[in-house]
């Protein structure tokens, strides 16, 4: 008798889900999507350039310093 209830709650969650992805979930237009990822890259090299400056920078200043004594 429990199996028999997880398994129907289990139909019910999925087949419920699919529904609710289908007509209740408002999906963006495919441009948009691609203007967006674009955005993303964009922004995750100039980020990475940024670290990659910082840790340049701090290498730079680390050697200097060991190279005093």
């Amino acid at each position: 008798m429990l199996q028999n209830r997880i398994t129907m709650n289990i139909k019910n969650f999925v087949v419920e889900s699919i529904d609710e992805m289908k007509n209740k979930v408002t999906w963006p237009p495919y441009s948009f999507l691609q203007n967006s990822a674009v955005l993303v890259i964009v922004a995750s090299l100039v980020f990475a350039l940024v670290i990659g400056l910082i840790d340049l920078g701090f290498e730079n200043l680390m050697t200097w310093f060991y190279d005093l004594f």
